[in-house]
Order: structure tokens, then C-alpha cells, then sequence
């Protein structure tokens, strides 16, 4: 009897919460197809960063950094950004498809990430992630035949993909500026030799051979080696025609797409956690909403009004009711 009192006493359970989790779900069927760089891909931002003018008494202002991450190779893809507007992203999203030609699939995060963030975040959450800003966003991509997905609120491990890469060019940033003051063209100068390094990271060895350092990077696929490697030497003295040379490179690029397909599809498999399967939760159940920047007793109340199972048939999005809104 004492132990039922205290398993069912809401005082306690909203001090010592367990978070619901759910078996990991399988890849989507976009990360594991063998598509061109960025046919498939995420956006992310992250910022701000800080640019001076070199013009006495003028101040600084800020700058953003899109980041477009590819789901097959993971190669990333950096756009510096004036501000966080619509028009602004707009113009990122078209440099990105000018240079890396047009994905059929776009994924962002939603605005509810950002709950209890600063102020430039909840800035992005208004000029990209507001109703008006989603409908320009997914009228003007739907002209040039993209798709835009918005992953669920409150759900960032959706798009561990990008997020990762937004760590990753991060990191380096802090490393590589550190207190130092740039203008508009180093900055860009700077962003653009992290993409190189970001694209020339190791995702799969190319040999078993401890003597043979090569990996396999997301650059092979951009260029055909890494980005940061020294040029190669030609050695060719026979002439060869134009047709001839690119049968040659689609030869090398389907040598690549075999070693992801059979080496490093086989590591994403693998599940580092939620490994086992847990009972769903229901309609009509009442939970507590987990938030970031308050402690558990302030945690709101919500109740579950509807339920999305994934095509494994597990739910892990679902529709909650409180007392501001669904």
C-alpha cells in the first residue's frame, strides 16, 4: 500500500520524472539511397557572428551561418548570412542550389527548439519559423521543385544529422576566430576553408591496411578526393576525349557509392541507445512536458490528443494539449 501511495503521488513523480522513450526507429529511406550530393538534405543555423567595418564609427552588426548538411555523405555546405529573415534565407537557399544544384528534399528544425533561448533565437523563430515566413518558405521552394519538411516541435534528435554538423562548424569557428575582429570578406574567406575541412573529415576507411591512411570523405563525391589534399600530379600523355575522360570519373564515383553502400551503411546500423521497446503511450493520456530552462515542479501539464506512429508502428510524435495550445 505505501509503495502504490507513492508511485501514484503526482508530487513525487513531477520531482523525480522519467522521460518517455521509444525504440530507435530505421534509417529514413533518404539517408541510405545512393543520390547525388544534396539531393537530399537539412538547414540549420547558427550564430551570431560579429562583422566590422573598416570605417571609423561605424558599428558592428551581426551575421549568420546557414548550414546545409547532405544525408548521404554528410558534406556540408556553409552560407554566411546578413540577418535572420525570410529574404535572407531565401537568397541562402538560392546561392546553395546555384552552386550545388537543386535537392528534391529540404529538412529544418521547428521553431519550438528554441523555447527559453536567447533572443537571436527566438528572432529566427519568428522570421523563418512563423506561419507566414513557413508558407512563404514552402510556396517559394515548391516553385523550384523542393520539398520542404519541418520536423516535429520539441523533437531536435530528428535532425541529429545537421545539428551534428552545426556542432562540428562550430567548433572549428570558436578555434579559428577566437577574439579576433573580421570583416564581411574574411569571414567568408574563414567559413569557407571550415566547409573544406568539414568535407574532408574521414567517414570509412578505403583499406584494412594500417599502412594505407586513405578514407573515404564527403569531398570524393564533390570532387573526387579530399579537399584539403595537395593536387595530384597528371601522368597522362595519351589524349583522351572528352566522353572518354568522363566515363573515367563516373567509373571512380561509382567505386565510391560501392564502398558507402557496403562500409559505411553497415556503421549507421548500428544503435547506440534506446535499443529496447517500450509500451506506446495513448490519446487521453496526461503527461508532463519536459522544458530546458525551468526546473521539473514547473514543468507544464499537457494531455495527449493524438497519436503518429512511425512505419515501424511505434509512436514518438504525438499532438499535446495544454493550457496555451496544442
Amino acid at each position: 500500500m505505501a509503495r502504490s501511495i507513492v508511485q501514484h503521488c503526482v508530487q513525487c513523480t513531477r520531482v523525480r520524472p522519467h522521460m518517455f522513450k521509444q525504440i530507435m526507429g530505421n534509417l529514413p529511406a533518404d539517408r541510405v539511397q545512393a543520390q547525388r550530393p544534396f539531393f537530399n538534405a537539412g538547414v540549420d543555423f547558427c550564430g551570431p557572428i560579429w562583422i566590422h567595418h573598416k570605417i571609423r564609427g561605424k558599428r558592428p552588426c551581426r551575421a549568420y551561418i546557414a548550414v546545409f548538411c547532405c544525408f548521404s555523405t554528410k558534406a556540408v555546405h556553409l552560407e554566411v548570412v546578413s540577418d535572420l529573415t525570410t529574404d535572407a534565407f531565401l537568397g541562402a537557399l538560392n546561392r546553395f542550389t546555384s552552386r550545388r544544384g537543386r535537392c528534391q528534399n529540404l529538412y529544418c528544425d521547428n521553431a519550438t527548439n528554441f523555447v527559453g533561448a536567447k533572443n537571436q533565437m527566438n528572432e529566427l523563430a519568428e522570421s523563418i519559423h512563423s506561419t507566414n515566413a513557413q508558407n512563404n518558405i514552402i510556396r517559394s521552394c515548391s516553385a523550384q521543385g523542393i520539398v520542404f519538411h519541418f520536423i516535429p516541435p520539441r523533437a531536435p534528435h530528428f535532425g541529429g544529422l545537421w545539428e551534428a554538423a552545426v556542432k562540428s562548424a562550430k567548433y572549428l569557428l570558436v578555434r579559428t576566430i577566437g577574439n579576433v575582429s573580421l570583416t564581411y570578406e574574411e569571414l567568408e574567406t574563414v567559413v569557407t576553408q571550415i566547409e573544406s575541412m568539414l568535407n574532408s573529415r574521414p567517414i570509412t576507411p578505403l583499406s584494412s591496411d594500417p599502412n594505407v591512411p586513405a578514407a573515404l570523405t564527403p569531398g570524393h563525391f564533390l570532387i573526387g578526393e579530399p579537399l584539403t589534399a595537395l593536387p595530384s600530379r597528371s601522368e597522362t600523355t595519351t589524349k583522351q576525349s572528352l566522353l572518354t575522360r568522363w566515363k573515367l570519373l563516373n567509373h571512380l564515383k561509382n567505386e565510391f557509392w560501392s564502398r558507402w553502400s557496403k562500409e559505411y551503411l553497415n556503421e549507421l546500423q548500428c544503435r547506440t541507445k534506446w535499443k529496447h521497446q517500450s509500451p506506446d503511450v495513448k490519446e487521453g493520456m496526461l503527461v508532463i512536458i519536459q522544458e530546458d530552462n525551468a526546473p521539473p515542479l514547473q514543468w507544464p501539464l499537457g494531455r495527449i490528443i493524438k497519436c503518429y506512429s512511425g512505419n515501424d508502428g511505434r509512436i514518438r510524435v504525438v499532438d499535446v494539449k495544454t493550457k496555451n495550445g496544442i
